[in-house]
């Protein structure tokens, strides 16, 4: 039987604007994932393999001595 809502049955993966072109992500919430670090390299975006977040670069790249955390957590949660 196909979905009632085949719009609903794969739902497009979050875009998160950033301005670093290295990027943590945790999955966000209770139910996210290991903390995983993303480097763009030549690109001017990537994709978590754990939840299909897409970091895209906003603009030119910021400092890129830091990663810039989406799902700010307080420094002892690291």
């Amino acid at each position: 039987m196909p979905p009632r809502h085949p719009d609903d049955a794969n739902p497009q993966p979050e875009v998160i604007l950033v301005d670093r072109k290295r990027v943590a992500c945790d999955g966000g919430g209770v139910l996210g994932h290991p903390l995983v670090y993303l480097e763009m390299g030549d690109n001017d975006w990537a994709e978590c393999g754990y939840c299909d977040r897409r970091f895209e670069l906003a603009s030119g790249p910021g400092r890129e001595d830091e990663y810039h955390d989406p799902a700010a957590r307080a420094p002892e949660a690291h």
